[in-house]
């Protein structure tokens, strides 16, 4: 099942899975932006805030730290890893002007996603 962000009052907020019992983890595909129409990222992670933040910090030596990517734009939720690991190769594929328009749907101004879910 796909979970993605939700608006909710005054701010963004993650939809957690429900907590019927079961050990449900929840699992993230996300995209990240240098700036508007900037350089992309596409990870896979179960831990958003943290590993958002990592990037924001450039805690590992990489791409988004070469380059300055670090502002979350996009993201959705899975209760599975295979399913988002799935779903990151399927994305990854894709021309850049899709992932544009992914951003887009639900992100037209491009805002940092990441104040909104770190509270």
């Amino acid at each position: 099942m796909v979970r993605t962000m939700a608006f909710m009052g005054s701010g963004l907020r993650l939809r957690r899975p429900r907590n019927d019992g079961e050990r449900s983890l929840a699992y993230y595909v996300y995209l990240l932006a240098s700036r508007k129409h900037g350089t992309l990222y596409l990870g896979v992670t179960n831990n958003l805030v943290r590993r958002i933040y990592e990037h924001k910090s450039k805690a590992a030596p990489g791409f988004t730290a070469r380059y300055g990517v670090n502002r979350l734009m996009w993201f959705e939720n899975y209760q599975d890893p295979v399913t988002a690991i799935s779903r990151e190769k399927e994305i990854k594929k894709w021309r850049r002007d899709w992932k544009i328009r992914l951003i887009e749907e639900t992100n037209p101004d491009w805002l940092d996603l990441y104040p909104g879910i770190a509270r």
